[in-house]
C-alpha cells in the first residue's frame, strides 16, 4: 500500500499559450490522440497508489468536473444501442479514483493553488502533479518519488536533465554528488539563465510533499505579477534540510508547448495498436 493516499493537480490555469483553442475549454482537456491530457495525470496517480484526487480547479473548468463524473444521458445512448465497449470505457472514467475539486478564486500562481488545497489534504503527505507533464506509463514517475519518499522520510522533487539551453524554462537544483539515489537539495533557482544555473537538473511536474509545505506556503509574501511561487516554499523546505530530488527515469512529454505537444500525439498514436500501422505508413507517406 502506498504511504501517500492523496494527491494535488492543480488545473486552475489559464492555458494562454493554447489560444484561441483554450478560450472556451480547459487546457488540461486538449486531447492526447482521444483522451484528454489530464486523464493521463489522474491515471499515474492511480497507478501509484494514489486514489483520493483533489483537483484545484478555476473559473471555465467545468468540463474537467464532467469528464470525471457519471454522463447518464451518454450512458443511457450507448447502453441502448449496444454500444458497450464504448460505455465501459466512459464508465471507467468515474471509477479511476475518489475526486474532490477545490475552487481557486484568482489566478495567484502555483503556490497558491497548491495552498488552496490545505483543507482536503489535512495533516498527511501528497503528492503533487501539474498537468503540462505527461510521462510515458512504461516508466515510473511518481512511483519513483513515493520509494524516494519512504526511503528519506523527506519531501520530493522530480527531476530530469535538460538542455543547458533549456534551464531558463525551469525550477533547476544542485547536481548529485553521487550517482545513484535521491540527494539533498541545497539550491533551487527559479528560472535562471545559463550562467547562474547550479545544473541541467531541472523540475519537471511532480513533487511528493510534507504538509510543512503549507505553513511555507501560508507564510509567502507575493512575488512578481503578485503570484505565490511555489519555488520559495520548496527553498524553505531545503534550508530546513527537508527536501530531495529523485530522478524520473520514464520518457516525459510537455504537453503546455505547442511543438513537444503535437509531439506527444504522434508518438501516443504510434503506441496504439488500432492506429499504428496505418499511421506510420501515413507518416512515411507523408516525408517521402
Amino acid at each position: 500500500m502506498s504511504p501517500i493516499r492523496k494527491a494535488v493537480i492543480p488545473v486552475a490555469g489559464l492555458g494562454t499559450r493554447f489560444l484561441p483553442a483554450t478560450k472556451a475549454q480547459p487546457k488540461e482537456m486538449l486531447p492526447l490522440v482521444d483522451k484528454p491530457v489530464i486523464q493521463y495525470v489522474v491515471e499515474e496517480a492511480i497507478r501509484a497508489g494514489v486514489e483520493n484526487l483533489v483537483l484545484v480547479t478555476g473559473r471555465g473548468k467545468q468540463a474537467i468536473e464532467n469528464h470525471f463524473d457519471v454522463a447518464y444521458e451518454l450512458e443511457d445512448m450507448l447502453l441502448r444501442r449496444g454500444k458497450t465497449e464504448d460505455l465501459e470505457q466512459v464508465r471507467a472514467i468515474t471509477g479511476l479514483g475518489q475526486f474532490a475539486f477545490v475552487r481557486q478564486g484568482e489566478p495567484l500562481g502555483l503556490g497558491h493553488a497548491v495552498l488552496c488545497a490545505r483543507h482536503a489534504v489535512g495533516s498527511e503527505p501528497f503528492a503533487l502533479l501539474l498537468g503540462d507533464d505527461v510521462f510515458d506509463e512504461d516508466g515510473p514517475a511518481l512511483g519513483a518519488l513515493i520509494k524516494a519518499f519512504e526511503a528519506t522520510g523527506k519531501s520530493v522533487v522530480g527531476v530530469q536533465e535538460v538542455p543547458l539551453e533549456h534551464v531558463s524554462r525551469y525550477g533547476i537544483i544542485n547536481a548529485p554528488e553521487h550517482p545513484e539515489g535521491p540527494w539533498d537539495v541545497t539550491n533551487i533557482v527559479e528560472k535562471p539563465d545559463i550562467a547562474n544555473a547550479p545544473s541541467r537538473y531541472a523540475v519537471v511536474g511532480r513533487y511528493v510533499l510534507s504538509p510543512r509545505i503549507f505553513d511555507h506556503l501560508a507564510a509567502l509574501k507575493p512575488g512578481v505579477g503578485g503570484e505565490y511561487q511555489l519555488t520559495d516554499a520548496l527553498k524553505q523546505l531545503a534550508d530546513e534540510g527537508q527536501l530531495v530530488a529523485a530522478r524520473i527515469p520514464a520518457k516525459r512529454y510537455d504537453t503546455g508547448n505547442k511543438l513537444d505537444y503535437l509531439k506527444a500525439n504522434v508518438e501516443f498514436a504510434l503506441k496504439r495498436d488500432d492506429l499504428r500501422d496505418d499511421f506510420r505508413a501515413y507518416l512515411r507517406d507523408l516525408i517521402n
